[in-house]
């Protein structure tokens, strides 16, 4: 049973997916960080520093804050954006080095193209000869 437990956490998988909830982790701090000390304090000078968390309702005895919900909302609003934004920079980022990438594959001459794929039939009659 303890073998059995090793092997499972030390397959690929598990690994990748605790590096994966530590970098989210690390990724939330910064994200968290970013919103909390940059993004809402700018979106509080153009709101005037209106804090939603303060608001309430009396309802009879029963004080209702619904502030805390709508800055939530808002705080969520905050991060989704930020996070798209990010991937938007970073994909196009990603977009940008494989079309260079291919811009160099395309740049390979005709000549040395034709010899690469020369080679390639060259293996594979090779391979059908000793399986002959």
């Amino acid at each position: 049973m303890i073998k059995e437990f090793r092997e499972f956490i030390t397959k690929g998988n598990v690994l990748d997916l605790a590096i994966a909830v530590v970098m989210g982790a690390a990724f939330g701090k910064i994200v968290s960080s970013l919103v909390n000390n940059i993004i809402t304090p700018l979106i509080g000078i153009l709101l005037g520093g209106l804090n939603f968390s303060s608001l309430s309702i009396t309802v009879g005895n029963s004080v209702v804050q619904y502030g805390e919900f709508v800055q939530a909302v808002i705080d969520f609003l905050i991060i989704s954006f930020a996070i798209f934004m990010f991937m938007k920079i970073s994909n196009s980022l990603i977009r940008k080095k494989q079309a260079n990438e291919e811009e160099v594959l395309e740049a390979i001459p005709a000549s040395e193209q034709y010899l690469k794929e020369i080679r390639d039939l060259l293996q594979i009659k090779s391979r059908e000869d000793e399986t002959s």
